[in-house]
Parts: C-alpha cells; structure tokens; sequence
C-alpha cells in the first residue's frame, strides 16, 4: 500500500508527494503476460537483445529500434538491459552444465544426428577493470573459447574420394590471404588494424571439397573461463543434443593443448583431427624460412602441404628435421628475432610432432568426417566483429562474458533466444523511477 504526507516546505506548498513503494507497483497479470520488470514484452524484449547482438554497438541497435519498430530506447538503456539478460543466461548456462555432470541433463531432441561434430577456438577481447569509474582502466586482452557445436550430414567411402589437395589450396593468392587472416585473428585486441578487422569479417578459407559434409543446424558455446570450466560446457551443450549417441563423432581443435585435454576429458570417444588450415599455415611459414626465392618457397609449400593432406606427415618431418639440421637450432642463450628460420622450423617441428596422431586425413575423408576447423574459425570472426575493436572494452568478467552469451544465442540456429525469453517468468512488480 502507497501512502502521501503533505509537504510543508514553502516550494512543494500545496502539493502532495507520494512515496515510492517499497517493492514497485503490483499488477496480478504481469507474470501471465510475462512482462518483466522494466514493463517490455518477451516479443520486444527479443528483439532488442536480438539487435544489441547483432549490431556492432548499443547505440546502432538503439538507432534500428526505432527505425523499425517505432520505439525509442537509449543505447546506454540497451546496454544495461544486455547486462541483465546475458547474466541471466550465464547462469542457465552453468546450471547446465551442472545437471550434465550429475548426469542429469535429458538431450533436447528426439534424435542423435548422424554425425556430430565439436569445433573448439578462441578470440581475443579488449576487458577493463569494473567498478573503477568512467574510462578504461587497467586495460587487458583476454581470451574467448569458442566452441562450435554442427549437425552434419555426409558419406561414407570405400576409398579417399579426394586424394589430391582441393584447387584453393594451391592458389598462392588465396593462401598468403588465409595465412594473413589467422594472423590478424590471434592479434591483440588493442592492436586490431583496419585489415584485421576486415579478415574477421571474411568467411575463412574452407577446403572446397564437393564431398565434404553438409552443415545442418549449429549452436555454440562462448566464456572467458579457463578451458576446466569451458570443457564440461561444452559437453553440456552436445548433450542437449545428443551428440554422444551420434554414429560418428568428431572433435577438431587448431593444435592448441588445452583444447585435447578438453577432447580427452570430455570428448573421449570424439575422433580427434587437428584443423588442417593450421597445418597449412604452418608448413607455409616453414617453406618460407628454408628458400631464400619465392618460386622455390611456393614448390617446397605445396609439397609438404600435398604430403600433409595425403597422410604423409613423418616425410614432412624428417624432411624439417634435415633443414634444421643444415641452419641449426635457435640459440638458447639468447633472444632470436620472431622471424629467425631457425625459430620458426623449430615451432613447425614442435606443432607437427605433437599432432602426428591426430593428422591422418585419408582416413577422416573416407569415414566422411571433417578435416578443418573453417566452422569455428568463421565463427570466431562473428564473434569478432562484435565484441573486439579498438575502442571496445568489456567489464572484467561479467560484462564481457554477458555479451558473448548474448552473441552465442544469437548466433545459435535453434531459437534458443525465442524460446528463452518465451519461457522467461514475468515479474508481478514494475520499475518505477524516484519521484
């Protein structure tokens, strides 16, 4: 119950002042009509944290508000309301992944698909120090893990259907793009150029295969958590959707080591393939660091590159270690310029010797699995041009792991977003300002 007292002051004389009440205005239809607090429809509600996803900014989704919809909201208003939701999405979040490890968790469809496939990445984001006032401050770079979850559908052969490498891997313009663009992906946050924040909008290079296998439905799986809080939900989410009953499985991960322990952990009976995109990148930074002419670099390229895509990755490697045998190993005692061939062939050797398991692509491409990762790198790059810019810096943790839950529902095909806000309970109480 609200209750007035009468002013006595001179300047409110004659006016009657009514407190707020303790817990807003009470309206019984609220919860049925599922209005929330701040009075916004479940319909509205979407579709302003569809546009707060989507856009680049607040204030381009408070401008397409009222463009479209004839409704005047601030960008700032947009923000807090992306704060709100996107907490309230970690949370079911993690209390999926909660019920998934007491083995809880009830798969939301009625059927597995007939291949499952797990793709794990990572980005990177400007972050700040919350609760320090206006400005950036204490500004850091940190890491998003990405994981994008795909229902595929593909064959299965007696044979390799594509022994040779597809064309796009052997156009030289193509490659030097690709190689650039995972470049400017692992740049810093505060370092991003305008040409970084052009490959991140470009789809990454696939292999083009006529018989890889066709994508069906993808949700995805996005923190700043260390990759022991990002495995178990990660394996929440293929619960939901039965990925753990599929016929073939695979888990594909740019050779990164905690990305197997997560496929190791949680993923156990995952065919695990390392992306061969990164292969790729690889053996094109090592062609270049042992010829000294570029004719000769581009054949040495596309013979490892052949001999990877064909199984043959121990010749790749005796073949590297022959190299570093002629130029020698990189002084220990001392600094060595990034680019020193001596540094790189050193990395290659490292990043093919821990992998060799994981890189038999003849079998991959018979049993009808995927062998790059080009899901979850395009993936990334959405995720990128959202949440990654010069002049972005997210609340450390929870206004950067806001937005990425908010972007990950929104870059689910599911409705997950729809069905969310359509299930989201009202509240019987109404926000009102101080009078």
């Amino acid at each position: 119950m609200s209750w007035s007292v009468r002013a006595v002051n001179s300047a409110t004389a004659n006016h009657v002042v009514t407190a707020r009440p303790a817990a807003g205005i009470f309206f019984p239809l609220r919860t049925t009509l599922r209005l929330d607090e701040h009075s916004y429809t479940p319909d509205l509600l979407r579709r302003i944290l569809t546009l707060a996803g989507r856009l680049k900014s607040f204030e381009l989704a408070s401008a397409a508000l009222d463009i479209a919809a004839d409704v005047s909201i601030s960008g700032r208003h947009i923000q807090r309301l992306t704060q709100e939701v996107g907490a309230e999405l970690v949370r079911q979040r993690d209390e999926q992944a909660a019920c998934y490890r007491r083995r809880q968790l009830q798969p939301r469809v009625q059927e597995p698909p007939a291949l499952a496939v797990v793709e794990v990445d990572g980005g990177r984001l400007g972050t700040r120090q919350m609760g320090a006032g206006p400005g950036v401050h204490q500004a850091q770079a940190k890491e998003d893990k990405i994981a994008c979850l795909v229902s595929m559908r593909s064959e299965v052969h007696q044979d390799d259907p594509q022994p040779d490498p597809p064309p796009s891997f052997l156009d030289a313009r193509r490659v030097a793009r690709l190689v650039q663009q995972f470049a400017a992906q692992a740049a810093p946050a505060a370092e991003m150029t305008a040409a970084g924040e052009a490959a991140d909008s470009e789809e990454t290079g696939d292999d083009e295969r006529p018989q890889k296998p066709q994508r069906l439905l993808r949700t995805c799986v996005a923190t700043l958590g260390n990759s022991r809080a990002f495995g178990p939900l990660v394996a929440a989410e293929a619960q939901s959707r039965a990925f753990f009953d599929a016929p073939r499985r695979a888990f594909l991960g740019d050779g990164q080591k905690y990305n197997w322990t997560v496929q190791r952990t949680w993923f156990p009976h995952f065919v695990a393939i390392t992306d061969f995109l990164h292969v790729l990148c690889y053996l094109y930074r090592a062609a270049w660091a042992v010829a000294s002419e570029d004719a000769a670099r581009w054949r040495q390229f596309a013979a490892w590159m052949t001999a990877c895509w064909q199984g043959r990755v121990d010749t790749v490697l005796t073949e590297l270690v022959d190299w570093q045998e002629r130029l020698g190993r990189p002084p220990p005692d001392r600094e060595v310029e990034p680019g020193d061939p001596r540094l790189v062939l050193a990395e290659v050797i490292t990043y093919l010797g821990n992998n060799r398991a994981r890189m038999d692509y003849p079998r991959y491409r018979r049993e009808g699995l995927p062998v790059t990762s080009s899901l979850v790198e395009s993936l990334v790059g959405e995720f990128n041009a959202r949440v990654k810019g010069k002049d972005k810096y997210w609340n450390r943790s929870e206004g950067a792991e806001a937005i990425l839950q908010v972007r990950a529902a929104v870059l689910s095909e599911d409705g997950r977003l729809a069905r969310y806000f359509a299930e989201r309970p009202g509240n019987p109480y109404r926000r009102r300002r101080a009078a």
